[in-house]
């Protein structure tokens, strides 16, 4: 399968209209649109549920959701073992309920990341309290052992990308054995999570790729995979002349030490380019890293005041930071499908991105909609930045090829059409599974 494929589920894109409106249970573990892409994931196609007619209530932990109006949002609270300012905090005595919050404390303290697990065991108890209120149960990468078993309504499951492909990368930048042992130990629920995966009747992705990546390292069988493309809020991610070009201006989406996105390169190429562009620099949207190997690139190359990261901005200010830039930039080692990437591409922001995982599937050919890079090559990204920020004219002819690639293919109002019409599948196999019985 070629990364520039595109992969359709046979359902995807059928109209919803004139069809029974469906009560859906949405799940998410972790919510928050400015947590990552799940959160993203949840807010956008909920509201577009909605808007096709259907009723979206949204069952999430901390860090809650935010949805926009139409979806309701039931909190299923967690301890918050992880939330800012006091992350792997010790809760009180008085905060313990049942037998799952000790589980989530425990496999806390020796290391391992609860939150699939326990999520999914208070998620099974609700929905089992309320059988018969939802026609369909949509869970967000959860994956865990809860979801197993009657629900009270058909199961469908999206997996964005498989977990097991940031387990790899973490393990091979992870330096000595006792960190390649934490390591393997937090990400010790990508067993259950494949172990579930498998058993599931349908399971939903984002790209060819992402597909590809659940039957290699999952082992779901592939005629149980469909890919539904997700994609950009072309409403709020377009082109507004009025906002004022920043020369030299590179902006780009990361977390700072997280291998899989590729960060350290890109400020690698950064301190290349400044040698021949000295008014190049970088905002990055997201926390600073005040350690480890991204830490140490900026003060290595001495580019404190030539790399800025900007957290905790709302919607719009984010949208005018993007369109403000000469240059976007995913400069990732994979991604599942990469938001970030159709984002900045809406807003006619030339982009230049590498080839990991999804994201060609994404950014399209090399030299029109986009200019791409292998991933993990600074030089080349060095490169690839600097013919952009050079030529005007090829960054509006790429700007406007790629806004026009993400609003003939990756809109949420499709997304939702194709995830709606596998509702539909899944609740129809899951009535002739009665009618055999």
């Amino acid at each position: 399968m070629t990364a520039e494929a595109v992969v359709t589920s046979p359902f995807a894109g059928s109209a919803d209209d004139g069809e029974r409106p469906l009560r859906i249970a949405l799940l998410t573990y972790k919510g928050n649109p400015f947590c990552g892409g799940q959160g993203v994931y949840v807010r956008h196609l909920s509201r577009e549920l909605v808007r096709l007619g259907h009723s979206v209530e949204v069952i999430g932990a901390q860090p809650y959701p935010v949805l926009d109006t139409g979806a309701t949002l039931t909190e299923l609270p967690s301890l918050d073992l992880y939330r800012s300012p006091d992350p792997f905090r010790t809760p009180g005595r008085d905060e313990y309920r049942d037998w799952i919050d000790a589980l989530e404390v425990a496999t806390m303290w020796t290391g391992g990341f609860p939150e699939p697990l326990t999520f999914s065991l208070r998620a099974r108890r609700h929905l089992r309290e309320r059988a018969g209120e939802f026609d369909v149960i949509h869970d967000n990468q959860t994956l865990g052992y809860g979801l197993l078993g009657d629900l009270g309504a058909p199961l469908v499951t999206t997996i964005h990308h498989p977990i097991t492909v940031d387990r790899k990368l973490d393990l091979d930048a992870a330096q000595g054995r006792v960190k390649r042992a934490s390591v393997r130990r937090w990400y010790a629920f990508t067993r259950m999570q494949g172990r579930v995966a498998r058993k599931l009747p349908s399971v939903l992705t984002v790209s060819g790729s992402s597909k590809q990546e659940i039957g290699d390292h999952l082992g779901v069988q592939d005629e149980r995979i469909h890919v539904v493309h997700i994609g950009a809020d072309t409403d709020l991610w377009s082109p507004d002349p009025s906002v004022a070009e920043v020369p030299g201006r590179i902006v780009t989406t990361s977390s700072a030490d997280v291998p899989l996105k590729g960060l350290v390169f890109l400020v690698e190429a950064l301190a290349k380019l400044r040698t021949e562009q000295p008014d190049a620099h970088l905002v990055v949207v997201g926390k600073r890293a005040e350690q480890g190997p991204v830490a140490r690139a900026i003060e290595t190359y001495g580019l404190q005041d030539a790399v800025r990261f900007v957290k905790g901005i709302t919607d719009a200010e984010l949208v005018d930071l993007v369109r403000s830039a000469q240059v976007a930039c995913v400069p990732s080692l994979y991604e599942g499908f990469s938001l970030p990437a159709a984002e900045a591409m809406a807003t006619g922001t030339p982009l230049v991105a590498t080839t990991g995982g999804a994201i060609p599937e994404v950014t399209g050919t090399d030299g029109e909609t986009c200019l791409a890079v292998p991933p993990g090559d600074a030089g080349a990204l060095a490169a690839a930045l600097g013919r952009m920020l050079g030529d005007p004219q090829l960054r509006a002819r790429v700007g406007a090829a790629g806004r026009e690639r993400v609003l003939t293919r990756f809109t949420w109002a499709a997304a939702a059409k194709g995830t709606a019409a596998h509702y539909r599948a899944a609740i129809e196999q899951a009535a002739r599974a009665r009618r055999a019985r």
